[in-house]
């Protein structure tokens, strides 16, 4: 396992690092960083906005440059786009202020609240109501195949998605030790202990697309890009098949740098609470169209259940 994540969370971070010196420093004027309440014209030159790897594919670039363009226009400041190679390098990106404003899974955003500053301050709910906010880890199996549960996993070959995933790695985890007891995290991530061959995809699309292909037996799915892949054509319900689905899990919080001026993080959380674009809901988030999604705020408080299920999966 720990080989596993050191190639997945140090090499993606470095990559990252490197080609984000390559698009040049100075995000702030003079290179001074802004601090505390100021007024517009005190503000950061630009604001860049980061993705996880999920997000960042070149299939949702339209949705997301929609996003981006009018909140610069709201803002009256540029907003560039950067993509994370994996989990970590996002909490990465913040901690070295490479990033204002990122689309965090749950439990990067636990780290990047800890580690770079990090701030939730919007999640997305249907019907705009954050008690339905909120989405599911699925473990899927190609559609014919044998295994039908849990058990049926023993043996087989086995995708997470990332170690910073929550959907991709730590729920699945949880749910196979709550079915497995005396199992442990570095069971289910070591080969032969239960499952034939684990390994880390990168991403959920590369999993599924994985488990379809017939390259993996099984793997987890975000049901929201799960959704998201379906509603646009990538993959078809009748490609695979559900074998397991966990509890609802917070919503994916959109979080800014908590040293960014107080007046600038108010405008931003003010235009992404206004934002109606069914395209980026349907295609970005997985959401359809009917339930009418937007975005609600959201509080650091709201991740306590993902820190406590951080403790249970890896205990400190």
């Amino acid at each position: 396992m720990k080989n596993l994540k050191l190639k997945n969370a140090v090499t993606g971070a470095l990559v990252f690092l490197v080609a984000l010196v390559g698009t040049g420093g100075g995000l702030y004027a003079g290179g001074q960083q802004a601090k505390g309440s100021a007024s517009p014209a005190l503000w950061p030159q630009e604001l860049v906005m980061c993705y996880l790897p999920n997000e960042a594919s070149e299939e949702l670039v339209e949705y997301r440059s929609v996003l981006q363009r009018e909140l610069g226009a709201a803002l009256g400041i540029k907003v560039r786009e950067i993509n994370a190679a994996d989990y970590n390098a996002v909490v990465e990106a913040m901690r070295t202020k490479h990033a204002d404003i990122v689309y965090y899974g749950p439990v990067s955003y636990v780290q990047a609240a800890e580690r770079a500053g990090a701030e939730a301050i919007v999640t997305p709910a249907i019907f705009g109501d954050k008690s339905r906010a909120g989405y599911t880890s699925k473990i899927i199996v190609k559609a014919g195949s044998p295994i039908k549960t849990l058990e049926d996993l023993r043996d087989k070959t086995f995708a997470f998605v990332d170690p910073a995933s929550t959907s991709g790695n730590y729920v699945p985890t949880l749910e196979l030790m709550n079915a497995f007891p005396g199992m442990s995290n570095e069971d289910f991530h070591t080969n032969g202990q239960f499952f034939s061959s684990v390994s880390f995809s990168g991403k959920h699309q590369n999993g599924l697309q994985g488990v379809i292909n017939g390259d993996i037996d099984a793997a987890p799915v975000a049901s929201d890009i799960l959704s998201a892949e379906i509603a646009a054509g990538r993959v078809k319900e009748s490609d695979f098949r559900v074998i397991h689905e966990s509890p609802k899990i917070p919503s994916s919080p959109i979080a800014i740098r908590n040293d960014l001026p107080a007046d600038l993080k108010a405008k931003v959380k003010q235009f992404l609470l206004g934002y109606k674009d069914s395209n980026y809901f349907q295609y970005m988030l997985g959401l359809s169209p009917e339930d009418k999604p937007e975005f609600v705020e959201a509080f650091d408080r709201d991740y306590d259940y993902v820190r406590n299920l951080m403790t249970k999966v890896m205990p400190k």
